[in-house]
């Protein structure tokens, strides 16, 4: 099962489409959401140090590359909304948010084979698996690369 995940999830692979809910409880689809677009899935928690300490390097490219056809869709693994939406407001993150507040048992996390955050897959307008585990200053060299200065 393991194997079959991380083939689906590897490079080169089409993503896998989830629905979860928004902070506001609105249903988010992953493949209308990143239609035409490059989005960077950020598998994260409010709970989760490395994950907060990525956050101002996502939002850094966020605001590079947003008006160049980038954005981000955050899926978080919290489980109490308040702490989520609290970390959402702290971290400025502008972009589109969901969770089922499940925790580990995260719905799009077990579809992805997530099994540690941080963690990200970068998709192309098409909806292409293109990169994975971008932090730091891969995210901004791969948006570089693919989008320019």
């Amino acid at each position: 099962d393991r194997i079959s995940i991380i083939k689906r999830t590897s490079v080169g692979q089409p993503l896998i489409d989830f629905t979860m809910n928004d902070t506001l409880g609105n249903p988010i689809t992953l493949s209308e959401y990143a239609a035409g677009k490059y989005v960077l899935v950020d598998f994260w928690a409010a709970w989760c140090a490395p994950c907060r300490r990525e956050n101002p390097n996502v939002f850094a490219n966020f605001n590079t590359y947003k008006d160049s056809g980038f954005t981000v869709f955050g899926v978080s693994f919290d489980q109490k909304k308040e702490n989520w939406i609290e970390a959402i407001n702290e971290d400025g993150l502008a972009w589109g948010q969901v969770s089922d507040l499940q925790g580990w048992a995260n719905a799009a996390g077990k579809l992805y084979g997530i099994k540690s955050i941080p963690q990200n897959i970068l998709l192309d307008p098409q909806g292409m698996i293109i990169g994975k585990n971008l932090r730091g200053e891969a995210l901004g060299e791969k948006l570089e690369e693919l989008l320019g200065k």
